[in-house]
């Protein structure tokens, strides 16, 4: 049977947002993820899945069931690091980035991996079936209504993306492997909270809501009609603007080492993260690397305040305090007030 083509992620209508901290995290993986929240039909899903037709092409070791990457041997699997030890080489091929799905209903086991314990008794040796986190390594793990999950699992979740490794245990027999994962999750607030702590390993957050003007609603209706009609000829015709959002990935990746974080980038970000009374520092270094993101995308090496005030919609609501049932709001008139004051006296 033929597989479907994917809705392309050009295609959705609206959510500039949304879509914008997806490509950010394309650009660079180590902002965190995001959560996206919204009412049901919003194209939560659809935005996340249709990644995985923009996503480029990196090298990684041939065979290796974590995706390992040759060219820094620091974040090696045991396997792999072995055989650098001893000298041996190993095959190099390239492929994309995945979009990898953990279930709501999957088991601790499932996530984690699971240790056969009568063989490594009987035999000394170990034998490890991987589990999602291990095909996650260097890829994005998509978690559909990241709220419902079981709080073992969640847990799990926390510890891998902390630390960027997985620890199996079992009887006294332990394996380890590379986690490092961008986190992606969607979720409809009506159907219940996250954990904070959950919540605050997510780099961004941002909410959708439905159209709200009906030329834009009619755009939505004829699209989706088109392409359940003919899904290849639909995908055919945005091809060329999925390939443009591709380069100007490809470029920022480029760009992005070469982008200037400067002490006034830097105490600006802190200066709005104390105003605001936002927990931990996690948001500040978000913030500042976002900004950063913000400025490779858009071709430049120097970070403006318009980064800044991207960075902070998009890095702050959810970490700010707020007493219980309060939901967190940005002001963003002490933000702007705090910009402007920085631009009057550089």
């Amino acid at each position: 049977m033929k597989e479907k083509k994917i809705y392309p992620f050009t295609a959705i209508v609206g959510q500039e947002m949304m879509k914008k901290a997806l490509i950010l995290n394309l650009v660079n993986p180590l902002l965190g993820g995001v959560l996206i929240r919204g009412e049901k039909g919003t194209a939560k899903s659809t935005a996340v899945r249709a990644l995985a037709e923009l996503m480029l092409e990196r090298r990684q070791v041939e065979d290796c069931l974590f995706n390992c990457d040759p060219d820094d041997i620091s974040s090696l699997c045991d396997d792999c690091a072995a055989k650098t030890e001893a000298g041996e080489e190993f095959g190099v091929i390239t492929a994309p980035m995945r979009v990898v799905d953990l279930p709501v209903s999957a088991t601790e086991d499932r996530v984690v991996g699971s240790l056969d314990i009568e063989q490594a008794i009987k035999k000394g040796e170990k034998s490890f079936e991987p589990g999602i986190l291990a095909r996650a390594n260097r890829n994005i793990l998509y978690v559909d209504e990241v709220n419902l999950l079981d709080d073992h699992v969640v847990d799990v979740l926390l510890d891998s993306v902390a630390m960027g490794t997985n620890t199996v245990e079992r009887e006294g027999v332990s394996i380890s492997h590379p986690a490092r994962l961008t986190l992606v999750g969607t979720m409809n607030p009506e159907e219940g909270d996250l954990r904070p702590q959950l919540l605050d390993r997510f780099g961004m957050v941002t909410d959708v809501v439905g159209e709200r003007e009906v030329d834009d609603r009619t755009e939505v209706i004829k699209r989706r009609l088109e392409y359940e009609r003919d899904p290849d000829a639909f995908a055919a015709a945005y091809e060329p603007q999925q390939q443009i959002v591709r380069e100007s990935v490809m470029n920022a990746i480029a760009i992005l080492p070469e982008v200037v974080i400067d002490n006034e980038t830097v105490n600006t970000a802190a200066r709005i993260a104390i105003e605001l009374q936002v927990d931990g520092h996690r948001a500040d270094i978000t913030m500042v690397k976002t900004a950063a993101t913000l400025a490779a995308l858009g071709g430049r090496t120097n970070i403006t305040k318009a980064d800044l005030r991207e960075a902070a919609v998009l890095a702050l609501p959810h970490r700010m305090r707020r007493r219980p049932f309060e939901e967190g709001k940005l002001d963003f008139s002490i933000v702007d007030a705090i910009l402007q004051d920085e631009t009057q006296h550089a």
